[in-house]
């Protein structure tokens, strides 16, 4: 019976000693970028992102948990706009605020998520015209810091397209939305 324990035991440590070096050989930084054109003027678009109220109607997140709280403050949108949420174990908790809102070009958001695990991010969204057409190419990109458990994460799951297929339905939200 021990012969057997000790078995498992070191079966467990080399898996375990295997799992840490893979997660050793991750980036240092996570980004996720996902990009769609809509068939809509930049200035249709951007006032949808730029206003955290608006975030209802279109962020694929927003309805994963009826009974989520939400805050805003500080700016009404664009720089210094705050959002705050604290949902479920789906959602978690977390906070965004607007650094930057060039409108209709560019917004930068401070992301930090609190729960289930901590993270801090920056999130990017760029408004740019689509050839000769009215047409806009919305580039929505996430970048931060990959901490030593979220390495360990990623030996199991692939990140990218986890949280890309978010991004991917939030961008398909904004084009229903726009190009009515």
């Amino acid at each position: 019976m021990l012969e057997i324990i000790a078995i498992v035991a070191i079966v467990l440590a080399i898996a375990i000693v295997i799992i840490l070096a893979l997660a050793l050989t991750k980036p240092d930084t996570l980004s996720v970028q996902r990009s769609a054109v809509v068939q809509a003027p930049a200035d249709r678009i951007f006032p949808l992102v730029n206003n955290f109220h608006e975030w209802v109607s279109w962020s694929p997140w927003e309805n994963r948990d009826p009974a989520m709280k939400r805050s805003y403050s500080g700016a009404e949108s664009g720089k210094g706009a705050v959002y705050a949420w604290d949902g479920n174990r789906n959602i978690g908790s977390g906070r965004m605020e607007i650094l930057d809102a060039s409108s209709p070009s560019k917004i930068t958001i401070k992301l930090d998520f609190f729960k289930p695990f901590e993270g801090h991010n920056t999130a990017e969204f760029t408004f740019a015209p689509d050839g000769g057409s009215s047409a806009t190419n919305v580039v929505w990109v996430m970048r931060g810091p990959s901490s030593f458990i979220s390495k360990v994460m990623q030996v199991f799951m692939n990140l990218d397209a986890m949280i890309g297929r978010d991004f991917e339905a939030g961008l398909a939200n904004l084009k229903k939305l726009t190009e009515k």
